[in-house]
């Protein structure tokens, strides 16, 4: 098996598993491509910008259910399901990975995939045979530290495991909802949120890690488009997998104007994903 590239898959909100739109119709065809392209994964190792938690912590349940961590959305998405198989094995080893770079590691036998993980999922791998494990992590470290601790993700890959931060390329749902409560999917690109989402695709290709670590003052828009980072910093785990490597950004969309959709894959691998244009 060939080393399988880091992603970042932008969620955007639970409705993603309703209304697929261009990022859902992207994620239904990713996993087809990466298993002909790399073989299909042993594992999904998946950081999500909802599972949050001091120090870094494994979930390391024999088998997970989906969570439904929200409110206020379509009631249909409280009937959907994505029933997984756990990677306890893999757990153990991470953390001896984590522990050997000197980070801090905890395992716990809880399961559970909240809405950043399985609503992605439901479109790579719809018939949940890949097992998962969920790396929570702490929402307060920087993106050089969150670069650091997929650094030491790095090996997984190379034993066939893919390794996925689940976020969004842009995240600020108060400006998305400011109109009311049913904004227009289809609205087009907000100035602000074409200007981040192209800076970053521009310094992710070039490589310029210098300036993606420090994005909240090089960024136009950056604290608009990221009022908290929690959407964005997954990205940095996935990225130090690959180390410092340029990304392809291999999908490009947005909904609701603002909310940008895009997905990279990291490291020499990347190109065999994408990219694509909106």
């Amino acid at each position: 098996m060939l080393t399988l590239p880091p992603l970042f898959l932008s969620h955007g909100s639970p409705m993603i598993a309703l209304e697929p739109r261009e990022a859902g119709r992207f994620m239904q065809g990713l996993g087809p491509v990466i298993d002909a392209a790399f073989g299909r994964p042993q594992a999904v190792l998946a950081v999500s910008a909802h599972s949050l938690t001091r120090v870094p912590v494994l979930l390391a349940a024999a088998r997970h259910e989906a969570v439904y961590d929200f409110g206020g959305f379509d009631p249909r998405l409280n009937q959907m399901r994505y029933d997984a198989p756990g990677a306890p094995a893999l757990a153990h080893r991470l953390a001896a990975l984590l522990r050997a770079a000197e980070l801090p590691a905890e395992v716990v036998d809880d399961g559970g995939l909240d809405h950043g993980i399985w609503t992605p999922l439901r479109y790579v791998y719809p018939a949940a045979d890949v097992p998962v494990l969920p790396l929570a992590w702490p929402p307060h470290w920087s993106p050089a530290q969150l670069f650091a601790l997929g650094q030491a993700l790095a090996p997984l890959a190379e034993e066939g495991v893919l390794i996925v931060g689940s976020g969004s390329i842009t995240h600020n749902l108060r400006r998305v909802f400011a109109g009311g409560l049913r904004p227009d999917a289809g609205a087009p690109a907000t100035p602000e949120s074409k200007a981040f989402r192209d800076w970053f695709a521009e310094r992710a290709a070039g490589a310029d890690w210098n300036a993606l670590l420090d994005y909240r003052r090089h960024a136009p828009h950056a604290v608009l488009m990221h009022p908290t980072d929690e959407h964005l910093l997954p990205f940095f785990v996935a990225a130090g997998a690959a180390g410092r490597q340029p990304a392809t950004r291999i999908h490009a969309s947005l909904t609701y104007g603002d909310l940008g959709m895009d997905a990279y894959a990291f490291g020499p691998g990347a190109a065999r994903l994408g990219p694509t244009k909106d």
